[in-house]
């Protein structure tokens, strides 16, 4: 089950909010006695929600995902209680996790690489159970801090459970830290502001993925699948922008609806995008990409090794190799973390020492032809396809330009223009324009900021049911990893 779906929007979320408020009400008869209003009724339905979504397209890795909650639970009680053997159980929590990883994500792409080598190794078939690489990062995250003594372990183990199955954030990120949400599992009050504020954004991320990511993914198709063996230069392009725009808005539009679909339960996630293609060099495309998984590698295994204190390059690179790795059991991944590795350790020593001395538009055409040729890389897991492809994109191709390509642009150009348009900070431009227009007339402002709301909200959710009616493609593309 994914959010663009229809049976989540109006069955899923319906049924749950009613047996939420139910739960709510539930809290509120039992603090009766004069006590402050618990979430204990709440949570529970929270859980079972959470459960049942994951359930619904993983019924038996569910249990997978209980027990590796189960286990850090144990391991986090271990390193509050174990004194001086605080840090063994640690590191034996944090390699029983990884090990569940490796072994689920990563096993038969070992076997196969040594059978590529000439080693006789039976090559496993395990299914790679949706989101395990965002949940595993998640109780690294807990252990860690908890051992750090920066956030405070949980007691109880549906808490634990809550944290990590929640099913916002569960299949897809962000990865949510636990020291973020600690407080807010036991206590938190949802005001109509709040939940307001929570549709519209959980509406924002709809539309980015059903309108824009959507659309963009049936270029990507005709081109990069189906037009691959007679791809013209331009068709080669057009396919790789048409998938650089796919990749953003999908991603961003799923983190758009998890951080909303939190608020309205009264929990604040913390932003995972920050418009990453307005950027100035690669190193600040990755600042704003995926900050919860950037952070992550910079707070648990960049700064550990030592960060820019010493041996800064190496550092870069081994948390490039653990990016690309993380993103997937494929060499193209591995490559293209490297990749990126490279460019961001190159701009340390360069490009970052005199930015204030090169032209803005320049830095920015830079950053985004290096981006943009990396998602090349991202793309094709087939090396074949990889090198089909790109062999068209440099000029050897059957023709520079054709037909199909220049008709993709012309009869596609308000995608492309609402694509590049709401890769900027639109909405912020819009609030401060507003903001500065009425400056002194606040109940003129209000109403304007109400009214827009309510009247894009009612478009985005009309016009995206109805192309979610019939449609075949609508997987979101980071449940993969």
């Amino acid at each position: 089950m994914v959010f663009s779906d229809l049976f989540f929007l109006f069955v899923f979320i319906p049924a749950f909010f009613v047996c939420y408020m139910a739960g709510a009400g539930i809290d509120r008869l039992l603090s009766r006695g004069g006590g402050p209003v618990g979430n204990a009724a709440k949570n529970m339905v929270l859980v079972v929600f959470s459960l049942v979504f994951y359930a619904w397209g993983e019924p038996v890795y569910v249990f997978l995902m209980v027990a590796s909650v189960l286990l850090n639970y144990l391991f986090g009680l271990l390193i509050v209680r174990g004194g001086g053997r605080s840090k063994a159980a640690l590191a034996v929590g944090v390699g029983a996790n990884l090990v569940v990883l490796a072994t689920f994500k990563y096993l038969g792409f070992f076997a196969r690489t040594l059978c590529g080598l000439g080693a006789d190794v039976a090559v496993p078939s395990i299914a790679l159970p949706i989101g395990i690489s965002f949940y595993t990062f998640q109780a690294i995250s807990y252990l860690v801090d908890v051992y750090r003594r920066e956030s405070p372990v949980q007691r109880s183990f549906a808490g634990l459970l809550l944290y990590i199955s929640m099913f916002p954030q569960l299949i897809a990120g962000p990865i949510v830290r636990y020291g973020t949400v600690a407080a807010e599992i036991s206590r938190r009050h949802v005001t109509a502001s709040d939940f307001a504020d929570g549709a519209y954004r959980f509406l924002i991320g709809l539309g980015k993925k059903v309108i824009l990511a959507n659309q963009m993914s049936e270029i990507v198709d005709q081109f990069l699948v189906a037009g691959l063996p007679s791809l013209s230069t331009s068709g080669a392009w057009v396919g790789l922008l048409a998938f650089t725009f796919q990749i953003y808005f999908d991603f961003s539009g799923y983190s758009d609806m998890a951080i909303g679909m939190a608020r309205c339960l009264g929990f604040h996630f913390k932003e995972n995008f920050d418009h990453p293609y307005c950027c100035s060099s690669v190193t600040d495309f990755w600042r704003r990409w995926h900050i919860s998984l950037g952070s992550f590698f910079r707070d648990y295994v960049y700064i550990p090794m030592g960060g820019n204190r010493r041996h800064q390059a190496a550092n870069i690179l081994v948390v490039w190799f653990l990016t690309g790795m993380w993103h997937g059991a494929s060499w193209n991944f591995i490559i293209w973390g490297l990749y990126f590795g490279l460019i961001v350790a190159l701009e340390k020593y360069t490009l970052l020492r005199v930015k204030e001395r090169i032209p803005a538009p320049l830095l920015h055409a830079y950053s985004l032809a290096a981006v943009v040729i990396g998602w090349g890389i991202f793309y094709f897991e087939d090396f074949g396809a990889m090198l089909t492809f790109f062999h068209a994109a440099f000029g050897d191709a059957p023709a520079l330009t054709d037909f199909v390509s220049q008709s993709a642009l012309a009869g596609n150009c308000w995608l492309w223009v609402a694509a590049v348009v709401f890769s900027m900070p639109v909405r912020r431009w819009v609030s401060v324009g507003a903001g500065r227009a009425l400056a002194g007339h606040a109940v003129a402002l209000g109403g304007l900021r109400l009214a827009f709301r309510t009247a894009l909200s009612v478009a985005l959710l009309v016009l995206s049911v109805a192309l979610l009616v019939g449609a075949t493609n609508n997987a979101f593309i980071y449940t993969r990893f």
